[in-house]
């Protein structure tokens, strides 16, 4: 009889193995000596033992399924279960054992974490589904439909939920997208309408605009031009295509009439130049004439250049109020000499200022008078009165005195 710590062999070539629940028949072994019987199932049960670790580090390193994990467990309880193999069977057991808490601790692990991936899942979905409701309302047709096809390429990606609920976050991500482009489209039909009435406006104002580039009515043409831009404007743009060739018709048009314009400006702008030096020479001649001495003279001499002055056309408009205001001032001393000279040599006005004088004198010599009675009755009041009184009277007597001097007199 041969044996070892976990098995032995018997006289009649049956083989044991060792248990906690007692010896337990391995087989029997008829074809050499114990110790080879032994040796065979010893080699079974480290056979047992790779295979178990095997088992072990594909459980903790791979993404072995828990359903195909404890079908190879169970696979390998049995063969420990029949005992045909020698050694310590309980330790393999035990690991078996731990093997099965280890999958089952992994499936709830991946339980968790489906159930974390599907949560987080369901949260990018609604979060993208938010955002596409929000984008279905945006007029920033272009940034809005990039950014929608985007979060089709995100959706594709993220995992599937159940399917109530993937489909309804699916039909609400859906009916946004359908709503921005049944509005884009919306938008760009108008758009067409309302760049297609704009062609239309367009090509009327420029067939307006060719026709007047000809004209030679500077002023009335020149304010046509001014509203027919504001038209322009005011009519929105074209199609891309009709917009350019439109534009440059209508400002070809506007240039031809404004160069005419221009041309013809110019050579205005040089004889006013011309018409300015000449009027400036004329103005200076007047000015000679001050201060008036001889008025009769002056008179005469103002006439003729006068005469002189209207023969010569029109001068630049920003110089017209200088040069026209030293003739004026000239003008203005004529007048004020012959206005003196007609005072002086009139006498039916001496008369007048003479009778004024006399009666204002009168008046103040009478408010003097009455002025000395109220103080000498003590009636200060009555003296006050009368003495403002006395100084407009006098004021009215100064003024009469000066006039009746330029009568010399």
């Amino acid at each position: 009889m041969s044996s070892d710590p976990w098995g032995r062999v018997d006289e009649t070539g049956t083989v044991y193995v060792r248990t906690a629940d007692g010896e337990k028949v391995v087989g029997s072994w008829q074809a050499g000596s114990p110790e080879e019987a032994l040796a065979y199932f010893e080699r079974k049960y480290e056979g047992l033992v790779v295979e178990i670790g095997l088992l072990e580090k594909r459980v903790k390193t791979t993404d072995l399924s828990s359903k195909d994990a404890l079908t190879a467990i169970e696979h390998l309880r049995e063969q420990v279960d029949a005992h045909h193999a020698v050694g310590d069977l309980d330790a393999l057991r035990a690991r078996l054992d731990k093997l099965v808490e280890l999958v089952d601790k992994r499936r709830e692990e991946r339980k968790a974490q489906r159930a974390r991936q599907s949560d987080d899942a369901r949260h990018a979905k609604e979060a993208l589904v938010v955002e596409a409701e929000e984008l279905a309302r945006s007029d920033q047709w272009r940034a809005a439909g990039e950014r929608l096809r985007a979060l089709v390429d995100t959706w594709k990606g993220l995992p599937r939920l159940d399917r109530k609920s993937d489909d309804e976050l699916w039909h609400r991500f859906s009916h946004a997208r359908s709503a921005f482009s049944k509005r884009r489209k919306q938008h760009f039909a108008q758009l067409d309408a309302q760049r297609e009435e704009a062609r239309r406006t367009k090509e009327r104002l420029v067939a307006e605009a060719e026709s007047l580039s000809n004209s030679t009515d500077w002023g009335p043409t020149a304010a046509r031009y001014r509203d027919l831009m504001t038209e322009w404007k005011a009519a929105g743009r074209a199609q891309r295509e009709h917009e350019e060739d439109l534009w440059n018709r209508f400002r070809g048009a506007q240039d031809v009439f404004f160069a005419a314009r221009s041309s013809v400006f110019a050579e205005r702008d040089a004889e006013q130049a011309e018409n300015l030096k000449l009027k400036e020479e004329l103005a200076g001649e007047a000015e000679k004439l001050l201060p008036i001495t001889d008025l009769k003279a002056s008179r005469a001499a103002f006439r003729a250049l006068n005469e002189r002055w209207e023969a010569i056309g029109h001068v630049p408009r920003d110089a017209r109020p200088k040069v026209e205001g030293r003739m004026h001032a000239v003008e203005r001393a004529l007048q004020e000499a012959e206005e003196a000279e007609w005072r002086r040599t009139n006498p039916e006005a001496r008369a007048r200022a003479a009778g004024l004088t006399g009666q204002l004198q009168a008046a103040v010599d009478k408010l003097k008078g009455q002025i000395e009675q109220a103080r000498a009755q003590g009636n200060t009041a009555k003296a006050e009165k009368l003495e403002r009184e006395l100084e407009g009277r006098q004021a009215l007597l100064d003024q009469a005195l000066k006039g009746l001097q330029e009568f010399g007199g």
